[in-house]
C-alpha cells in the first residue's frame, strides 16, 4: 500500500468509528460485486451493471420502509 493511501485509511479510521468504516467498506465490496456478478451474467457493461448495483439497494430500501411502517401499523393492531 503506498504512503497516500495509507494515509487516507488512517485519516478515516480515526474519523469514524470501526462499525462504520466496515459499514463503508462493505458498501464498497458490495456494489463492486454485483457489477461484476450482472456483466458477467448478463453480459452488460461495467457502466450498466454499476446503474443496477447502485439502484436495486435503493429500490430495496425504499421497499423495507414501507414494509416496516405497514408492520408497524398492523403490529399495533394486534
Amino acid at each position: 500500500m503506498t504512503e497516500f493511501a495509507h494515509g487516507i485509511v488512517n485519516t478515516l479510521k480515526d474519523k469514524m468509528d470501526e462499525s462504520l468504516f466496515l459499514s463503508l467498506i462493505f458498501f464498497i465490496g458490495h456494489i463492486l460485486i454485483a457489477m461484476l456478478v450482472v456483466s458477467i451474467i448478463t453480459g452488460a457493461s461495467l457502466w450498466e451493471a454499476g446503474a443496477v448495483a447502485l439502484i436495486e439497494p435503493a429500490v430495496n430500501s425504499i421497499w423495507f420502509y414501507i414494509l416496516h411502517k405497514l408492520w408497524k401499523k398492523f403490529s399495533k393492531n394486534n
